[in-house]
């Protein structure tokens, strides 16, 4: 009579499925005596041996194996427990799944041998997942004929062997629906017990979800609510990382990063199961349009990241899902994103370092071709954040930052020595603008006076591409001179204006500057007659041509000009030079003689108005310094006494720097309301 039969062999049989397999066989194995019979071409009143064509004789001949088995045995006796979650496997196929990463067999294998981990679960159908081996041809039929029985999963068919309710779940071609009842049972065992039965079947339904809206997909359960959706969906986030860091806890160091589980069994058996949940969970991102949501599956996905490492391919995928969400979401899913990324950038691996520095930078060259007041605040989200990857390890960054700067040199040379009419496209474009900038802010966070207190003096080895980023950016200005790349020349020098301030580095950018100051107020003609807007210079680069020559434009960039020109000579390594009266001397020569100029002038009494309070304050200045300077008692040699001097000085109370943070409460308080006015905020209609 054989063994007695097991729960499950009892439940499998209840179903219906057992006739439909011994029918399945007998078919089968007809069909072979029959393909038998023509390959041997001995006619059909020829008998073939019954066991030359039944497909067991192997197997019998084989000692003990299978040896005094029934039928009942062999089809429910608990061979198939490394293969019941078919429709797992398929799925992960199409998620992108990596089998020859992972090492042979199929993914299902590891699914079901997670139920031993707990100590409960039972051998169900072992032998039925080395069918594919032992008798290929018939595993072959199988899944072209009856693909339920490789695909039978009595966990999921039973949905929880405690409720009796579960029997009409297991009705031929129904699938279980998924209720809260359900979910809180799973729930209530993961919390308490950490239970990795509980988990596998958490995880399948949560398979199921996230590929709801496919019509080609087999699903273990079927969701008809979205409260239990949604229940389901930010279950399966929050509590998956919890109970693996309760069984396979990663290690993570004293400086942040991490490294993946040890290779213990147990991990080994759940390594599949978890890259299979984290492909589908990149999969329901792409699928999500909740900001809430898409947040919570980046924030608990982040969680995850220790366990997957491991896979190239994973790691490809979710860096790809992250950087594409930062780019292109809301700012609340950028923000996730990011962290995302930034997590995945802390792997002990360095590959994996430098895979995330490549990508990041890639994205965010594309992500700013075109530049409007729409997308000019999303794109300086992105250079801040992008630039504290970079700063998070500053030897591997340099490989990234030099091959980079490099290559817009490349593109500054070509544009110089290729004489065409179209070759300062080259650089005169908003990703070279953007590119300059990103950079000048990457240095100037790695090689600030905090940073370098962070590394206890130790310099950056960012530090050395200050010179180079330098001379790309002053010879991009030098491309062209006129009047019509004025906005191009105000982004270059605001870029290096925010490197100088956080490296204290002197740059003159005063001979930049000075043109466009001089040039209205020394204009012998009359500015041409308009009624355009005054251009906005944040959001071009190049000024139209109907703006060019007009009053609104001149007096747009010279106020531009002036801040900026007040700002430099303000800055750390300008105003605290002992230096200083020296150093502006031209400059306020200059801007004496334009003065002078100015007052024939009449339209531009305005400009004049602010150009003489620049110079105003800048000789101000110049008195305070030399009021400081005035009872030393060291010479210009002593190097070192000199930096001391200078370090001592409080630029921040001096004349220009007090009228420059005037300024630039002024212009903040302008470009909020042209900000609300832009957005149609606080609108008053009058009647």
């Amino acid at each position: 009579m054989g063994k007695k039969a097991l729960k499950a062999t009892r439940k499998f049989a209840a179903s219906g499925q057992l006739k439909k397999t011994i029918d399945a066989r007998r078919k089968h194995r007809d069909i072979r005596k029959k393909a038998e019979r023509r390959k041997n071409g001995k006619g059909k009143d020829r008998q073939v041996p019954e066991d030359a064509i039944d497909g067991d004789s192997e197997e019998e001949e084989e000692p003990g194996k299978f040896k005094g088995m029934s039928v009942d045995d062999f089809l429910g006796g608990g061979f198939m427990e490394e293969g019941d979650d078919g429709d797992v496997a398929d799925g992960e196929n199409e998620d992108g799944e990596e089998s020859d990463e992972e090492g042979g067999g199929s993914d299902d294998q590891s699914f079901a041998s997670v139920d031993d981990l707990d100590d409960e679960g039972q051998s169900h159908l072992v032998e039925l997942s080395k069918l594919a081996e032992k008798d290929p041809e018939f595993y072959k039929y199988l899944q072209e004929n009856d693909r339920e029985l490789l695909e039978f999963d009595p966990d999921t068919a039973e949905a929880d062997p405690d409720d009796a309710s579960d029997h009409d779940a297991m009705e031929e071609d129904k699938v279980p629906t998924l209720t809260k009842k359900i979910l809180q049972r799973w729930q209530k065992a993961l919390l308490e017990e950490r239970s990795l039965r509980a988990l596998r079947k958490l995880l399948i339904a949560f398979r199921s979800a996230a590929h709801m809206h496919e019509e080609d997909q087999v699903f273990a359960w079927s969701i008809d609510s979205p409260s239990v959706y949604q229940k389901l969906v930010t279950t399966a986030l929050k509590y998956t990382p919890v109970v693996l860091e309760h069984h396979c806890p990663s290690k993570s160091q004293v400086n942040g990063k991490f490294k993946p589980p040890t290779q213990t069994p147990k991990w080994k058996t759940l390594q599949k199961l978890v890259l299979s949940h984290f492909h589908n969970v990149m999969h329901l991102l792409t699928q999500l349009t909740d900001a809430e949501m898409m947040c919570l599956a980046l924030t608990e996905s982040a969680k995850l990241v220790p366990f997957i490492i491991g896979s190239r391919k994973a790691v490809k995928v979710y860096l790809k899902t992250c950087l594409e969400l930062w780019s292109t979401a809301e700012d609340s899913v950028r923000i996730a994103a990011f962290l995302a990324v930034r997590k995945l950038a802390f792997a002990t691996d360095e590959a994996i370092m430098d895979m995330v520095l490549k990508n990041t930078y890639l994205t965010l060259v594309r992500s700013c071709k075109s530049t409007s007041a729409h997308t000019l605040p999303s794109i300086n989200l992105m250079k801040n954040s992008a630039s504290e990857i970079y700063c998070m390890d500053h030897a591997a960054a340099y490989q990234h930052a030099f091959g980079y700067i490099r290559q817009l040199a490349i593109h500054l040379r070509n544009s110089m020595k290729v004489k065409s009419k179209d070759a300062y496209k080259q650089v005169y474009n908003w990703q070279y603008v953007h590119c300059i900038d990103f950079w000048a802010i990457v240095l100037a966070r790695a090689c600030d006076q905090q940073a370098l207190a962070d590394r206890h003096g130790e310099e950056s080895e960012l530090k050395a591409l200050i010179y180079p980023l330098v001379q790309v950016s002053l010879g991009a200005i030098r491309l062209i001179h006129n009047a019509r790349s004025y906005p191009f020349h105000l982004h270059i020098i605001r870029a290096l204006l925010h490197l100088t301030q956080h490296t204290h580095t002197y740059v003159p950018l005063a001979p930049f500057l000075l043109p466009m100051l001089t040039a209205p107020l020394l204009a012998r003609t009359k500015p041409k007659a308009s009624t355009l807007r005054p251009l906005d210079l944040d959001t071009h680069i190049r000024a139209p041509q109907q703006h060019l020559r007009t009053r609104a434009y001149a007096a747009v960039t010279l106020e531009d000009a002036a801040f900026l020109l007040a700002e430099h000579l303000a800055s750390k390594p300008v105003q605290s030079s002992i230096a200083f009266p020296e150093t502006v001397g031209p400059v306020v020569l200059l801007l004496r003689r334009a003065l002078r100029a100015g007052k024939a002038a009449p339209w531009f009494a305005r400009e004049v108005a602010q150009v003489r309070a620049l110079v105003d304050h800048i000789e101000g200045s110049v008195m305070w310094v030399q009021g400081h300077r005035k009872g030393v008692a060291f010479g210009p040699g002593q190097l070192n006494v000199v930096a001391a001097w200078e370090l001592s000085v409080n630029v921040a109370m001096s004349p220009l720097a007090r009228w420059v943070a005037v300024q630039r409460k002024v212009r903040e308080k302008r470009r909020a309301l042209v900000e609300k006015a832009r957005e149609g905020e606080d609108e008053i209609l009058e009647d």
